[in-house]
């Protein structure tokens, strides 16, 4: 802790005062105990979530913050922003935030997702850049996130604990030394032992007081990971999990507790914008914070990408949106003889990009793209106009139909496919404008899943469709420009993975111009993510004569290539009524 604490230190003497902030406190004040006056200990924590390598700044929507309404009502699209993130820009406000508090008195956590569905400076050499950016950050602690699983068990033991790639060994050609800091997961169990994965949890003493830090993944991560990611591996429910290990913190005689959970929800209506609001708030953080002991103090989260400050059942419940566009402060003020929290306040803070940038990370970015080499500039085909991911009504986006184009194109032929179907969460950025780098193409598409073409009958097809509205998250797969339907909202969801939802409207749905029949057999193109039953789609891993096809980044650049200037494909496919 002292070198993290000089290391800090070290940094904020580069730098000037902290940049623009946006504030709006949020404040839990459980009452101290016993009659005499309490002496407060003020302790800081520094938490952001889903960073999944963003070292440089993110482009397109991904790279900015809404800062305000829309003065036109028109959406998001038109409202005020501000360009945000980038790990140069995240350490500096990391060292000014930790500067302006007592020192020694900072630490900083994530929620998860640190890692995975990364750009390539960081995904090319299996996120050690990442991990490498954010220990020089003065990352503390941190919660594994569904993505640290992708490259499965070993992988993620790997990463925390150093050592060569098994197969690419150390890409950069350096030793890959692990992370710095400690990553917790106290619900992820081995399923041969029982035992879980990582440490649950971590107790750090700071000024005389102990905090304690829960590490958790959400429950469903099984649903949204390859199957091989998570194989041998299980995972418990949180409310549960959170609550047996606050009772062995408390035990241990500490009673200041946080749960860095990667798990979240979304805020609603006209200042859903709000970085530092909680308007409306809605997801699993509702009834899992709910849920959660009341010897809980703060719950860290993330997942949805989003932005929030709450106060749910008496705790402090915030997120930082993604990519390291913002950091939480938070501020505790914990009773040293009893150990209790007695006020916690929150601040989400920007990230823009006025500040000094950290040296030390701009050190690291220009060794991973000197590695990295000429792959990335390569000019893989050009756009008439950006080609955004951003969803309409329908839960199109333009983006991700024509990913859906490229993959039918990658198979039509030699595999027979009559339609394809993209998951949207695999959508990770917008495509520019103009020429398109190799680079750009991959942040688009980082995973490297293979394209599998399967035959699935025509009531197959519309159990599938009506699984993308099974339980409360919609998750609407982007069809290839040959699949046409109607989306009723009359009809009930489903909540049983059957076709008893009654969303799709069945007589609709048509392939190539044709109605599809029942007990008609259909070629369709998904990736393995899909299916392997990835997002809850359980009708995918039932089709048959299944054909593994070439690796999606490569069907997207070829179609790129071969269609220059492409442009965005209308969002028509679905009709919403």
């Amino acid at each position: 802790m002292e070198r993290t604490i000089l290391r800090r230190m070290a940094a904020v003497a580069a730098v000037t005062t902290t940049s623009s902030v946006l504030t709006v406190v949020a404040t839990l004040s459980p009452a101290a105990a016993g009659d005499k006056p309490a002496k407060l200990v003020d302790v800081q924590l520094l938490a952001l979530n889903d960073f999944h390598g963003n070292l440089e700044p993110p482009g397109g929507s991904g790279g900015r913050i809404q800062t305000g309404a829309d003065p036109d009502g028109a959406g998001a699209a038109t409202a005020p922003t501000v360009d945000a993130g980038g790990a140069e820009y995240l350490a500096t406000q990391l060292a000014q935030l930790e500067a302006a508090q007592e020192a020694g008195n900072s630490i900083t956590v994530a929620a998860g997702d640190l890692i995975g569905a990364s750009p390539l400076l960081s995904a090319a050499f299996h996120d050690e850049p990442a991990i490498e950016s954010l220990g020089l950050a003065g990352l503390d602690y941190a919660s594994v996130g569904n993505h640290e699983f992708d490259e499965g068990a070993a992988e993620l033991l790997r990463i925390q604990d150093g050592g060569c790639h098994p197969v690419d060994g150390c890409a950069d050609g350096t030793p890959y030394e692990g992370a710095e800091f400690e990553y917790l997961s106290a619900n992820a169990f081995v399923t041969e032992t029982g035992e879980p994965l990582l440490d649950p949890y971590a107790v750090h003493e700071v000024a005389g007081v102990k905090v304690g830090f829960i590490g958790m993944t959400l429950e469903g991560t099984k649903q949204i990971v390859s199957q091989e990611g998570v194989a041998g591996l299980d995972f418990a429910d949180e409310v549960e999990t959170a609550n047996t290990h606050a009772a062995k913190l408390q035990e241990k005689g500490v009673e200041s507790i946080v749960v860095l959970l990667h798990e979240g929800g979304v805020q609603t209506g006209a200042d859903a914008w709000d970085v530092n609001g909680c308007n409306g708030l809605s997801g699993p953080i509702v009834d899992i914070a709910t849920g959660m002991s009341d010897s809980i103090d703060v719950v860290v989260s993330g997942h949805t990408h989003q932005a929030y400050n709450c106060e749910l059942d008496g705790k402090l419940v915030t997120s930082a949106s993604s990519f390291g566009r913002l950091v939480t402060d938070i501020d505790l003020q914990i009773d040293k003889r009893t150990g209790d929290v007695v006020t916690a306040s929150a601040d989400n803070v920007l990230v823009d990009r006025t500040v000094a940038k950290d040296a030390a990370q701009t050190e690291l970015i220009a060794r991973y793209r000197t590695a990295l080499g000429p792959i990335a500039t390569e000019v893989v085909g050009t756009t008439s106009a950006v080609i955004t991911r951003a969803a309409v009504a329908s839960g199109e986006s333009a983006l991700g139909n024509l990913i859906a184009d490229a993959q039918l194109a990658a198979t039509d032929d030699e595999e027979g496919a009559v339609a394809a179907f993209m998951n949207p969460g695999g959508v990770r950025a917008d495509l520019p404008a103009g020429a398109v780098t190799y680079e750009q193409a991959f942040t688009v598409q980082p995973f490297a899943n293979n394209l599998v073409t399967l035959d699935l009958t025509g009531a197959q097809l519309q159990c599938l469709l009506e699984e993308q509205y099974v339980g409360p998250a919609i998750r609407v797969l982007q069809p290839s420009a040959t699949v046409r339907y109607t989306v009723t909202a009359a009809g009930a969801p489903s909540t049983t993975g059957s076709c008893a939802g009654g969303r799709v409207l069945n007589e609709t749905l048509t392939i190539g111009g044709a109605a599809v029949v029942d007990g008609q057999t259909y070629r369709v193109t998904v990736n393995n993510f899909l299916a392997g039953g990835g997002d809850g789609f359980t009708v995918l891993p039932g089709g048959q004569n299944a054909v593994t096809g070439p690796i999606d980044l490569d069907a997207f650049t070829a179609y790129l290539a071969a269609n220059q200037p492409v442009s965005a494909p209308a969002t028509d496919r679905i009709t919403v009524q």
